[in-house]
């Protein structure tokens, strides 16, 4: 595991708790949040899309 200097370490600390409050946040809100997964993006939640539209520019075809 990489060693942060103890801002960095502080900073990434707190970037995790405010991601993980507002996913819970959102949670109970009963909001879907799209998060980053296996390297896609995913949406989950009860009322979350099965399948995510990409922009125009992305896409492949």
């Amino acid at each position: 595991m990489s060693q942060f200097s103890q801002d960095t370490q502080k900073i990434l600390d707190t970037l995790r708790k405010v991601a993980a409050e507002t996913l819970e946040r959102k949670r109970r809100l009963g909001q879907y949040a799209v998060i980053w997964q296996d390297g896609e993006s995913v949406a989950i939640g009860e009322d979350a899309p099965e399948r995510l539209i990409l922009p125009a520019s992305k896409q492949q075809w």
